[in-house]
Parts: structure tokens; sequence; C-alpha cells
């Protein structure tokens, strides 16, 4: 079983937080963003960096910020 920095199962997002990261992404309305991120931030290729209060997995061609302490997606964008 994989270890990962932050709880898989814990991540959540706000309304404002995932309207910004269907906006960045472009995603449909109907697209839950949370599972979305999820399943990128589960790939093998996935990398993780902490820097500061934040997590930033990167994974493809998507860098996604978790807040460290609340499990919190922030944001997602394309790169």
């Amino acid at each position: 079983m994989e270890v990962y920095p932050f709880s898989i199962t814990g991540l959540h997002t706000t309304p404002l937080g995932a309207e910004r990261i269907r906006r960045n992404l472009d995603l449909e309305d109907s697209i839950d963003v949370v599972n979305f991120c999820r399943a990128f931030i589960l790939e093998d290729f996935a990398k993780f960096e902490r820097k500061g209060k934040n997590w930033y997995v990167n994974s493809g061609h998507i860098r996604i910020t978790i807040n460290a302490n609340s499990n919190t997606i922030i944001t997602a964008h394309k790169i």
C-alpha cells in the first residue's frame, strides 16, 4: 500500500476552490473536482513537494496545491 504525505480520503475543497479548479483546468460543471484531483494524485508518476504550509503535487500536466494542515485542495493548474 502506498503512503502519501497527507490523507487521500480526507481531501476536500471549498465551493470557491471547486469553481477555481474547474476554470483553471477547463472542466465541466458535472465533474467532481476532488475525485478528479485524487485520481491524478494516485498516479504512479505523481511527485510530491512541500513548501511552507502547502503540498504541491505534479502529476502529468497538472499541478495541484493542497493545504498541509487542512487537506484542502486550494487550486490546480495546467503545467
